[in-house]
């Protein structure tokens, strides 16, 4: 057993659950599979990355490589422990790579997810501004790691080698200053509107535990390159690339696993509202209809003025916005009525709408009529414009 597991497996584990989790709630967030957007994608291609990281990391640890220590006469290695270093050295390049591709594709997620919620935002250009700098940074760690640093390529695992080659220090000072960097710009685009959102202290929490993890990945990156400068021959800075990298894909995925925790726990949305709710319950239209019975109380006007107090629509017309004027509403402008709030009712084929105005509405139907013609009566008409001529 390496010195890596039961550690290891446990993290990888959760990193699996969390990424599935997403995946379910974004499928019954979209109604089907071809709903995921980018960036579903792109944290499916990180878990590969992850997968070939930790299997490649757990060969590492285990085997040498051309970071030879001090004392140690490398013309008494035997054809076979060299060979033994070439290929554990080559297990070094394929676990960097695999490292950055993972938490750049991490990175890439997060700020995708950014993107959308800011879309009507002033923080929107931020956020394009730091996704121009996270991926323009990666472009040249890149090529700086696979063309400049160490000339010919391959001095990456020959044996020996040179210390630039053998220990990479210059790629590991240029990835600690883009990658910690970018974190903490990418951790730090969403601070404003969790400050200024108007949410219950117990669902501020929750997010502020998501930002929790993703400021222990920054904690992550900064212990793994501590370790490879100061204990360079040891195991630690292993351990803290593998924990960087889980929990970088932990807090990619937490923002989305809520829907499916939702649908199993049977729990509430997490933007429930209750005035929502009252209103897809239809407490809604009963509130707004006591309203206006108390509106109808407080004025003084009634029967004697001659002013129907049912006026009848036909829903159909007014749902698709041609009412004739036979039809429409009349704008009826007394002082002692207050106006009434809109009304929701429902349309000919069950479809929602809003119908506003200053008067009380019947039970609505397709067609609404005392006489069932779709029409007002002709006593309801004169009524109507003798009230217009007194006012």
């Amino acid at each position: 057993m390496s010195t890596l597991e039961p550690e290891s497996g446990i993290w990888y584990a959760i990193c699996w659950l969390a990424t599935v989790t997403r995946l379910l709630s974004r499928r019954l967030h979209a109604g089907s599979w071809s709903g995921l957007r980018l960036d579903d994608y792109l944290i499916c291609v990180a878990m590969g990355t992850l997968t070939v990281l930790m299997s490649v990391m757990h060969f590492v640890v285990k085997t040498s490589s051309n970071l030879i220590e001090p004392g140690q006469d490398v013309s008494r290695f035997s054809q076979h422990e060299i060979a033994s270093r070439i290929y554990g050295s080559k297990l070094v390049v394929v676990v960097e790579q695999m490292q950055c591709c993972t938490i750049w594709l991490v990175k890439a997620c997060l700020l995708l997810m950014y993107w959308r919620l800011t879309a009507l935002l002033p923080q929107h250009r931020v956020v394009l501004l730091v996704s121009i700098y996270t991926f323009f940074g990666f472009v040249i760690m890149e090529v700086l790691y696979l063309g400049v640093w160490c000339r010919p390529f391959y001095q990456y695992w020959a044996v020996p080698t040179s210390p630039q080659c053998s220990a990479a220090t210059n790629h590991l000072i240029t990835n600690a200053v883009l990658n910690i960097s970018s974190d903490l710009m990418i951790i730090s685009l969403p601070m404003p509107l969790l400050f200024r959102v108007q949410v219950p202290l117990k669902k501020k929490l929750i997010l502020g535990g998501i930002f929790m993890v993703g400021a222990f990945t920054i904690v992550s990156a900064v212990l793994n390159k501590y370790y490879s400068f100061t204990h360079p021959f040891g195991s630690e800075w292993t351990q803290w690339y593998l924990r960087e990298a889980y929990t970088a894909v932990i807090c990619a995925n937490l923002p989305f696993t809520y829907p499916f925790i939702q649908r199993v726990f049977n729990l509430k949305s997490w933007s429930h509202n209750s005035y929502h709710d009252r209103y897809l319950s239809g407490t809604r239209i009963r509130h707004s209809t006591r309203t206006e019975l108390r509106y109808q109380r407080k004025s003084n006007v009634g029967p004697k003025e001659g002013i129907s107090k049912t006026v009848s629509v036909d829903v159909r017309n007014s749902y698709n916005g041609n009412l004739h004027r036979s039809e429409s509403e009349e704008r009826i402008n007394l002082p002692s009525v207050p106006s009434i709030p809109s009304v929701h009712t429902k349309g000919e084929f069950g479809q929602s709408s809003w119908v506003s105005g200053g008067m009380e509405l019947d039970e609505i139907s397709p067609t609404l009529s005392s006489k069932g013609d779709g029409s007002m009566n002709s006593r309801s008409l004169k009524s109507l414009e003798e009230s217009r001529t007194k006012h």
